[in-house]
């Protein structure tokens, strides 16, 4: 029998957000890439967006990784495309949707990267459940965060530009896995009222079905900078990384 190994990937820090709920409720090792080395995903056309990504799993396949999350709200738009072969994906996008709808919200708003808003995939989605939606683009979020981030006057003026036309929703879904980083920084500006929905802990659920085997070692790897990305993992997510090794793919 084939052993399951678990790897999520990200174009950045942002499942790093992922791998931390994995980690202190399952226990499981877990092989994180995170894919700064190429172009960002959320400005790659959708066939070069699955193109990349299929490059991404054939290279953890030589890791033998059976069971594979895409910690990315952008790449997962690209999950109908990519060829999973011999390996189980889950994305962000379905798992959201579902988790989203148990709050019944009255009125629902999304923020994500730019490809993820522009997509409509989330305006579709919930449309499929008769549930109107309000959407903001908070591309600058991301970026900031993924610089270890998470408090600037920069950082919160670009939050407060976002919220504002959407601070009185009920729920506000965030559709990237970087901004729980700084949901305390969101909060300040919204109504009291408004919840903030984070699907990742809904993503450990589904992993939890997988049945993998707990113990053993993690191992990160980076197209990117791994210098950068040990701090920022740390400022977001208070992780602290073990060695980061540089690969190319």
């Amino acid at each position: 029998m084939i052993e399951k190994k678990l790897a999520i990937i990200d174009w950045g820090i942002g499942g790093i957000s992922v791998y931390k709920l994995v980690k202190e409720q399952l226990g499981v090792s877990v092989i994180y890439l995170s894919d700064t080395g190429a172009t960002p995903y959320g400005k790659l056309p959708r066939r070069e967006l699955a193109d990349r990504l299929d490059q991404v799993i054939a290279f953890l396949k030589t890791f033998g990784v059976t069971h594979l999350v895409i910690g990315c709200n952008a790449a997962s738009t690209a999950i109908p495309d990519l060829d999973a072969e011999g390996i189980v994906i889950e994305g962000m996008i379905e798992t959201a949707i579902v988790a989203t709808l148990k709050f019944n919200p009255s009125r629902l708003a999304v923020i994500g990267g730019r490809r993820t808003i522009l997509s409509g995939v989330y305006r579709k989605g919930f449309a499929a459940h008769g549930v109107s939606i309000e959407q903001r683009i908070a591309q600058p979020l991301s970026g900031l965060i993924e610089s270890g981030d998470v408090g600037s006057e920069d950082l919160r003026y670009e939050a407060k530009r976002i919220l504002n036309p959407i601070r009185n929703s009920s729920h506000i879904l965030l559709a990237c896995t970087h901004y729980p980083a700084i949901a305390g920084v969101l909060a300040e500006f919204v109504s009291s009222n408004t919840k903030f929905i984070d699907p990742a802990e809904s993503i450990v659920k589904k992993i939890t079905r997988w049945k993998l085997p707990t113990g053993g070692n993690d191992i990160f790897l980076t197209t990117g900078d791994p210098k950068a990305m040990k701090p920022s993992a740390m400022l977001a997510f208070d992780v602290d990384l073990p060695t980061v090794r540089s690969v190319t793919i």
